[in-house]
Protein backbone atom coordinates (compact mmCIF):
# COMPACT_ATOMS: atom_id res chain seq x y z
CA UNK A 1 0.00 0.00 0.00
CA UNK A 2 1.35 3.73 -1.01
CA UNK A 3 -0.13 6.79 -1.26
CA UNK A 4 0.46 10.41 -0.38
CA UNK A 5 -2.44 13.19 0.88
CA UNK A 6 -2.36 16.29 3.05
CA UNK A 7 -1.59 16.18 6.71
CA UNK A 8 -4.68 17.35 8.18
CA UNK A 9 -7.15 15.29 5.85
CA UNK A 10 -5.23 11.86 7.29
CA UNK A 11 -5.14 13.63 11.08
CA UNK A 12 -8.97 14.33 11.13
CA UNK A 13 -9.10 10.95 9.38
CA UNK A 14 -7.31 9.15 12.30
CA UNK A 15 -8.62 11.16 14.77
CA UNK A 16 -12.47 10.05 13.84
CA UNK A 17 -11.52 6.52 13.42
CA UNK A 18 -9.45 6.40 16.55
CA UNK A 19 -12.50 7.51 18.44
CA UNK A 20 -13.90 3.53 18.98
CA UNK A 21 -10.38 2.20 19.19
CA UNK A 22 -10.86 0.13 22.43
CA UNK A 23 -8.31 1.62 25.33
CA UNK A 24 -8.23 -1.84 27.70
CA UNK A 25 -9.57 -4.21 25.47
CA UNK A 26 -6.77 -6.34 25.95
CA UNK A 27 -6.71 -7.03 22.16
CA UNK A 28 -3.84 -6.02 20.04
CA UNK A 29 -5.98 -5.77 17.07
CA UNK A 30 -8.49 -3.56 18.40
CA UNK A 31 -5.29 -1.17 19.43
CA UNK A 32 -5.46 -0.71 15.89
CA UNK A 33 -6.76 1.19 13.06
CA UNK A 34 -7.66 -0.42 9.55
CA UNK A 35 -6.03 1.50 6.42
CA UNK A 36 -7.61 0.14 3.21
CA UNK A 37 -6.69 2.06 -0.01
CA UNK A 38 -8.26 1.10 -2.97
CA UNK A 39 -7.11 3.47 -5.98
CA UNK A 40 -7.44 7.13 -4.56
CA UNK A 41 -9.95 6.02 -1.37
CA UNK A 42 -8.41 5.89 1.91
CA UNK A 43 -10.64 4.41 4.45
CA UNK A 44 -9.51 4.49 8.30
CA UNK A 45 -11.49 2.28 10.22
CA UNK A 46 -11.52 1.86 14.26
CA UNK A 47 -13.65 -0.57 16.66
CA UNK A 48 -13.65 -2.09 20.07
CA UNK A 49 -16.63 -4.62 18.71
CA UNK A 50 -19.58 -2.68 20.09
CA UNK A 51 -18.55 0.46 18.50
CA UNK A 52 -17.46 0.53 14.73
CA UNK A 53 -16.58 3.90 13.22
CA UNK A 54 -14.95 4.66 9.55
CA UNK A 55 -13.61 7.85 7.78
CA UNK A 56 -13.00 8.22 4.25
CA UNK A 57 -11.04 10.57 2.21
CA UNK A 58 -9.29 11.38 -0.87
CA UNK A 59 -5.78 10.48 -0.83
CA UNK A 60 -3.28 10.06 -4.31
CA UNK A 61 -3.35 6.30 -4.22
CA UNK A 62 -0.24 4.85 -6.05
CA UNK A 63 -0.38 0.58 -4.75
CA UNK A 64 -3.83 -0.51 -3.17
CA UNK A 65 -3.53 -2.12 -0.13
CA UNK A 66 -4.57 -3.06 3.47
CA UNK A 67 -2.81 -2.74 6.99
CA UNK A 68 -3.93 -2.34 10.69
CA UNK A 69 -1.88 0.47 11.98
CA UNK A 70 -0.85 1.62 15.79
CA UNK A 71 -4.04 4.22 16.53
CA UNK A 72 -2.61 6.34 19.52
CA UNK A 73 1.27 5.82 17.76
CA UNK A 74 -0.06 7.09 14.25
CA UNK A 75 -2.16 9.75 15.48
CA UNK A 76 0.63 11.20 17.87
CA UNK A 77 3.31 11.06 14.27
CA UNK A 78 1.34 12.51 11.99
CA UNK A 79 0.04 15.22 14.43
CA UNK A 80 3.71 16.05 14.91
CA UNK A 81 4.56 16.31 11.15
CA UNK A 82 4.77 20.12 9.52
CA UNK A 83 1.76 21.07 7.16
CA UNK A 84 1.74 19.46 4.11
CA UNK A 85 1.94 16.56 1.95
CA UNK A 86 2.36 13.10 3.86
CA UNK A 87 3.97 9.71 2.14
CA UNK A 88 2.87 6.56 3.37
CA UNK A 89 3.81 3.32 2.36
CA UNK A 90 3.42 -0.12 3.78
CA UNK A 91 6.46 -3.08 3.14
CA UNK A 92 7.41 -6.01 4.72
CA UNK A 93 5.26 -5.16 8.22
CA UNK A 94 6.01 -1.56 8.40
CA UNK A 95 4.41 1.51 7.95
CA UNK A 96 6.76 4.13 6.39
CA UNK A 97 5.56 8.20 7.22
CA UNK A 98 7.77 10.72 5.91
CA UNK A 99 7.19 14.59 5.32
CA UNK A 100 9.41 17.23 4.68
CA UNK A 101 12.70 16.03 6.32
CA UNK A 102 10.69 13.85 8.65
CA UNK A 103 10.11 10.06 8.66
CA UNK A 104 9.27 7.41 10.31
CA UNK A 105 9.04 3.96 10.55
CA UNK A 106 6.76 2.07 13.07
CA UNK A 107 5.38 -1.91 12.87
CA UNK A 108 2.24 -3.10 11.39
CA UNK A 109 -0.45 -5.38 13.77
CA UNK A 110 -1.26 -8.34 12.22
CA UNK A 111 -4.54 -7.37 9.58
CA UNK A 112 -5.68 -11.29 11.22
CA UNK A 113 -6.55 -9.75 14.36
CA UNK A 114 -8.19 -6.59 13.80
CA UNK A 115 -12.40 -8.03 13.38
CA UNK A 116 -14.04 -8.33 10.20
CA UNK A 117 -15.92 -5.34 9.34
CA UNK A 118 -19.13 -6.33 7.54
CA UNK A 119 -20.77 -3.89 4.08
CA UNK A 120 -23.28 -2.36 4.89
CA UNK A 121 -26.67 -3.67 2.33
CA UNK A 122 -29.50 -2.56 4.58
CA UNK A 123 -32.48 -0.14 3.26
CA UNK A 124 -31.77 3.08 4.93
CA UNK A 125 -33.96 6.21 5.42
CA UNK A 126 -32.23 9.79 5.02
CA UNK A 127 -33.18 12.94 7.48
CA UNK A 128 -31.70 16.10 8.09
CA UNK A 129 -28.60 16.33 10.33
CA UNK A 130 -29.11 19.34 12.55
CA UNK A 131 -32.61 17.39 13.25
CA UNK A 132 -30.93 14.32 14.39
CA UNK A 133 -28.08 16.20 16.32
CA UNK A 134 -30.72 18.41 18.38
CA UNK A 135 -32.97 15.06 19.14
CA UNK A 136 -29.96 12.83 20.06
CA UNK A 137 -28.35 15.37 22.33
CA UNK A 138 -31.60 16.61 24.10
CA UNK A 139 -32.03 12.88 25.42
CA UNK A 140 -28.30 10.78 25.72
CA UNK A 141 -27.55 13.72 28.79
CA UNK A 142 -30.25 11.38 30.76
CA UNK A 143 -28.99 8.21 29.60
CA UNK A 144 -26.73 6.45 32.74
CA UNK A 145 -23.22 6.01 32.56
CA UNK A 146 -23.13 3.65 34.94
CA UNK A 147 -22.29 -0.21 33.31
CA UNK A 148 -23.66 -1.87 36.39
CA UNK A 149 -27.49 -1.19 34.38
CA UNK A 150 -26.69 -1.28 30.95
CA UNK A 151 -30.01 -0.95 29.54
CA UNK A 152 -30.11 2.63 31.24
CA UNK A 153 -27.12 3.40 29.62
CA UNK A 154 -29.18 3.57 26.02
CA UNK A 155 -31.57 5.72 24.54
CA UNK A 156 -35.27 3.77 23.54
CA UNK A 157 -35.71 4.01 20.20
CA UNK A 158 -39.79 3.45 19.47
CA UNK A 159 -41.64 3.41 16.03
CA UNK A 160 -44.70 5.62 17.30
CA UNK A 161 -47.95 6.73 14.88
CA UNK A 162 -46.21 9.93 13.28
CA UNK A 163 -42.47 8.54 13.78
CA UNK A 164 -39.69 7.79 16.06
CA UNK A 165 -39.60 8.28 19.72
CA UNK A 166 -36.52 8.78 21.45
CA UNK A 167 -36.10 8.14 25.14
CA UNK A 168 -33.39 8.16 27.89
CA UNK A 169 -33.42 7.90 31.25
CA UNK A 170 -30.75 7.04 34.71
CA UNK A 171 -33.94 6.48 37.28
CA UNK A 172 -33.38 10.36 38.43
CA UNK A 173 -34.64 12.11 35.57
CA UNK A 174 -35.77 10.88 31.72
CA UNK A 175 -35.92 12.90 28.53
CA UNK A 176 -37.85 12.21 26.06
CA UNK A 177 -37.89 13.56 21.97
CA UNK A 178 -40.39 12.76 19.18
CA UNK A 179 -38.75 13.06 15.55
CA UNK A 180 -41.71 13.72 12.82
CA UNK A 181 -41.39 12.19 9.99
CA UNK A 182 -38.98 8.95 10.97
CA UNK A 183 -41.55 6.47 11.31
CA UNK A 184 -39.45 4.09 8.23
CA UNK A 185 -37.03 3.57 10.08
CA UNK A 186 -38.41 1.06 12.73
CA UNK A 187 -41.69 -1.48 11.82
CA UNK A 188 -44.91 -1.06 13.49
CA UNK A 189 -44.70 -1.50 17.48
CA UNK A 190 -40.54 -2.01 17.06
CA UNK A 191 -38.27 -0.78 19.19
CA UNK A 192 -34.41 -1.26 19.54
CA UNK A 193 -31.81 -0.10 22.32
CA UNK A 194 -28.84 2.73 20.52
CA UNK A 195 -26.25 2.88 23.11
CA UNK A 196 -25.42 6.43 24.37
CA UNK A 197 -21.77 6.53 23.73
CA UNK A 198 -22.31 5.68 20.29
CA UNK A 199 -25.06 8.69 19.90
CA UNK A 200 -22.82 10.92 21.68
CA UNK A 201 -19.83 10.07 18.76
CA UNK A 202 -22.59 10.54 16.09
CA UNK A 203 -23.12 14.06 17.32
CA UNK A 204 -19.94 15.00 16.22
CA UNK A 205 -19.61 13.27 12.99
CA UNK A 206 -23.00 14.84 11.99
CA UNK A 207 -21.50 18.14 11.67
CA UNK A 208 -20.14 17.41 8.77
CA UNK A 209 -23.03 17.20 6.20
CA UNK A 210 -26.50 18.29 5.72
CA UNK A 211 -27.97 14.88 5.83
CA UNK A 212 -27.96 11.11 7.46
CA UNK A 213 -28.60 7.83 5.82
CA UNK A 214 -29.91 5.78 9.53
CA UNK A 215 -30.72 1.77 9.92
CA UNK A 216 -31.74 0.21 12.61
CA UNK A 217 -32.19 -3.62 12.45
CA UNK A 218 -32.72 -5.73 15.27
CA UNK A 219 -28.48 -6.31 16.62
CA UNK A 220 -27.49 -3.27 14.75
CA UNK A 221 -27.21 0.50 14.18
CA UNK A 222 -25.96 2.46 11.27
CA UNK A 223 -25.19 5.50 10.51
CA UNK A 224 -23.50 7.33 7.38
CA UNK A 225 -22.69 10.73 6.53
CA UNK A 226 -20.46 12.36 3.86
CA UNK A 227 -17.01 10.75 4.69
CA UNK A 228 -17.91 8.82 7.85
CA UNK A 229 -19.31 5.54 8.99
CA UNK A 230 -20.83 4.68 12.48
CA UNK A 231 -21.90 1.49 13.30
CA UNK A 232 -22.95 0.19 16.78
CA UNK A 233 -23.83 -2.85 18.26
CA UNK A 234 -27.43 -2.57 20.33
CA UNK A 235 -27.98 -3.17 24.03
CA UNK A 236 -30.14 -6.03 25.10
CA UNK A 237 -32.84 -5.92 27.90
CA UNK A 238 -35.92 -4.60 28.52
CA UNK A 239 -35.82 -0.88 28.65
CA UNK A 240 -38.24 0.76 31.65
CA UNK A 241 -42.22 1.11 31.18
CA UNK A 242 -41.42 5.00 30.75
CA UNK A 243 -45.18 6.09 30.09
CA UNK A 244 -46.08 5.31 34.12
CA UNK A 245 -43.38 7.83 35.16
CA UNK A 246 -44.90 10.59 33.41
CA UNK A 247 -47.69 12.52 35.41
CA UNK A 248 -50.47 13.29 33.61
CA UNK A 249 -51.93 16.07 35.35
CA UNK A 250 -49.83 18.94 37.37
CA UNK A 251 -51.67 21.54 38.95
CA UNK A 252 -48.78 24.27 39.34
CA UNK A 253 -46.75 25.81 36.55
CA UNK A 254 -43.53 27.99 36.73
CA UNK A 255 -43.00 29.92 33.16
CA UNK A 256 -39.49 31.50 32.81
CA UNK A 257 -37.42 32.47 30.29
CA UNK A 258 -34.76 29.70 29.95
CA UNK A 259 -31.52 31.51 29.22
CA UNK A 260 -32.32 33.81 32.68
CA UNK A 261 -33.12 30.77 35.00
CA UNK A 262 -29.79 29.06 33.70
CA UNK A 263 -27.62 31.77 34.28
CA UNK A 264 -29.01 32.05 38.13
CA UNK A 265 -28.82 28.47 38.88
CA UNK A 266 -25.43 28.07 37.75
CA UNK A 267 -24.49 31.11 40.06
CA UNK A 268 -26.62 29.45 42.92
CA UNK A 269 -24.82 26.36 42.52
CA UNK A 270 -21.53 27.45 43.27
CA UNK A 271 -22.66 26.89 46.47
CA UNK A 272 -24.31 23.72 45.55
CA UNK A 273 -21.18 21.14 46.46
CA UNK A 274 -20.75 17.95 46.83
CA UNK A 275 -24.31 17.21 46.17
CA UNK A 276 -25.89 19.98 47.53
CA UNK A 277 -29.93 20.74 45.95
CA UNK A 278 -30.84 23.93 44.81
CA UNK A 279 -33.94 24.96 46.20
CA UNK A 280 -36.76 26.29 43.73
CA UNK A 281 -39.23 28.61 46.02
CA UNK A 282 -42.17 29.14 43.43
CA UNK A 283 -44.80 31.30 43.93
CA UNK A 284 -47.19 34.78 42.44
CA UNK A 285 -44.40 37.18 43.05
CA UNK A 286 -41.74 34.89 40.81
CA UNK A 287 -38.78 32.22 41.73
CA UNK A 288 -36.38 32.31 44.05
CA UNK A 289 -33.87 29.51 44.00
CA UNK A 290 -31.40 28.83 47.29
CA UNK A 291 -28.46 26.59 47.89
CA UNK A 292 -27.24 25.93 51.80
CA UNK A 293 -23.60 24.04 51.84
CA UNK A 294 -22.70 23.01 55.42
CA UNK A 295 -19.88 24.92 56.40
CA UNK A 296 -19.42 26.48 53.41
CA UNK A 297 -21.93 29.02 52.99
CA UNK A 298 -25.44 30.01 51.48
CA UNK A 299 -26.69 31.67 47.87
CA UNK A 300 -29.75 32.81 46.51
CA UNK A 301 -30.78 34.41 43.72
CA UNK A 302 -34.36 35.82 41.97
CA UNK A 303 -35.65 35.44 38.98
CA UNK A 304 -38.84 37.33 36.95
CA UNK A 305 -41.81 34.06 36.40
CA UNK A 306 -45.08 33.98 36.14
CA UNK A 307 -46.54 31.07 38.61
CA UNK A 308 -49.98 29.87 38.40
CA UNK A 309 -50.88 27.12 41.70
CA UNK A 310 -49.96 26.73 45.69
CA UNK A 311 -46.84 28.18 46.61
CA UNK A 312 -44.50 25.59 46.30
CA UNK A 313 -40.57 24.86 47.12
CA UNK A 314 -38.86 22.08 45.66
CA UNK A 315 -35.62 21.18 45.31
CA UNK A 316 -33.47 19.59 42.66
CA UNK A 317 -29.80 18.27 42.03
CA UNK A 318 -28.40 21.03 40.33
CA UNK A 319 -26.51 19.38 37.81
CA UNK A 320 -29.51 17.36 36.27
CA UNK A 321 -31.62 20.61 36.00
CA UNK A 322 -28.72 22.69 34.80
CA UNK A 323 -28.28 19.67 31.72
CA UNK A 324 -32.25 19.58 31.24
CA UNK A 325 -32.29 23.69 30.57
CA UNK A 326 -29.39 23.32 28.58
CA UNK A 327 -30.78 21.02 26.06
CA UNK A 328 -34.57 22.09 25.74
CA UNK A 329 -35.59 24.34 22.74
CA UNK A 330 -36.80 27.63 22.74
CA UNK A 331 -36.50 30.96 24.80
CA UNK A 332 -39.06 30.04 27.43
CA UNK A 333 -39.79 26.92 29.57
CA UNK A 334 -42.30 26.20 32.11
CA UNK A 335 -41.53 24.11 34.60
CA UNK A 336 -44.84 21.72 35.58
CA UNK A 337 -44.94 20.08 39.56
CA UNK A 338 -47.58 18.75 41.57
CA UNK A 339 -45.54 18.76 45.12
CA UNK A 340 -41.81 19.11 46.44
CA UNK A 341 -41.64 15.04 46.02
CA UNK A 342 -43.39 14.23 42.93
CA UNK A 343 -41.66 14.38 39.36
CA UNK A 344 -41.49 17.40 37.75
CA UNK A 345 -41.64 18.03 33.97
CA UNK A 346 -39.97 20.81 31.99
CA UNK A 347 -41.23 21.38 28.93
CA UNK A 348 -40.64 24.48 25.93
CA UNK A 349 -43.38 26.62 25.06
CA UNK A 350 -42.02 25.92 21.47
CA UNK A 351 -41.48 21.96 20.68
CA UNK A 352 -44.27 20.00 22.29
CA UNK A 353 -42.04 16.93 21.35
CA UNK A 354 -39.73 17.27 23.99
CA UNK A 355 -40.08 16.95 27.61
CA UNK A 356 -37.53 16.51 30.65
CA UNK A 357 -38.44 14.71 33.66
CA UNK A 358 -37.21 15.42 36.76
CA UNK A 359 -37.27 13.61 40.62
CA UNK A 360 -37.14 16.30 43.32
CA UNK A 361 -34.51 15.57 46.48
CA UNK A 362 -35.94 15.50 49.72
CA UNK A 363 -35.04 18.37 51.92
CA UNK A 364 -35.24 18.99 55.67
Amino acid sequence: MKFRCERDALTEAIGIAGRAVGSSSGSVGLSGIQATLNGDRLELTGSDLDLTISAQIQVSGQSDGRVVIPAKLAESIVKSLPPGAVNCSAEDEELLIAAGRSEFSIRLISANEFPTVAEADEQFIELPADALVEAFKQVVTAASTDDSRPVLTGVYASAEADGLRLVATDSYRLAMRDIAGAAEVLHEGASVLIPGRALSELGRLLSRGDSVRMHLGEQEARFEVPGARLSTRLLEGTFPNYRGLIPEHHPNVLTVDRSTLLEALKRVSLLARDNTPVRLEMSAEGLKLAAIAQDVGSAQDVVEANYSGTPLTIAFNPQFLREGLEVAPGEEVALNTIDELKPALLRSSVAPDFLYLLMPVRVS
